[in-house]
């Protein structure tokens, strides 16, 4: 493999290992959530950011908080945490250059387009936009750097 795909190959992983790390630590802190006020707590951070409780999205956020329980608090971390260890897996081999990390790149990306099309088809925003744009290049990029790894290394 060349020392270009390497050095792309090797952003990808940061990328995926950011991800894993991002989604870790916030299941470890949906978790410090357990056995306390949840509602309090989602009040003190949109009053720490001066936002509108009455706008949409923090309406949101205090809603989810007053809906909290225990056992959905664990079901969603253990979901955070399954998904930090793929994404995690998927760095580590990635930045080993292990062909089945190369598949699951392409795989992990690929599942989520069509979901974020339609994100970005009924309610665009930059956020929505950009996700979508860094996917899909990911996706071709690993598309791209396995079929040129088969051609210069065939079965």
């Amino acid at each position: 493999m060349s020392i270009k795909l390497d050095k792309g190959i090797r952003v990808v992983a940061c990328f995926e290992a950011f991800k894993g790390l991002f989604v870790l630590f916030a299941g470890f802190g949906l978790l410090s959530l357990l056995n306390r006020d949840a509602v309090r707590i989602a009040e003190d951070v949109v009053g720490h950011f001066h936002i509108n409780p009455a706008s949409h999205y923090p309406r949101i956020f205090l809603e989810l908080a007053s809906n909290l329980s225990s056992g959905k608090i664990w079901f969603t971390a253990s979901i955070a945490f399954s998904y930090a260890a793929l994404r995690l897996v998927e760095a580590y081999g990635l930045w080993q250059k292990r062909r089945w990390a190369e598949w699951l790149a392409v795989a992990s990306g690929g599942i989520y387009i069509p979901v974020e099309l339609y994100e970005l088809l009924h309610s665009a925003s930059w956020i929505s936009e950009s996700t979508l744009t860094i996917n899909v290049g990911v996706v071709i990029y690993m598309l791209f750097v396995l079929k040129k790894e088969r051609v210069t290394n065939p079965v």
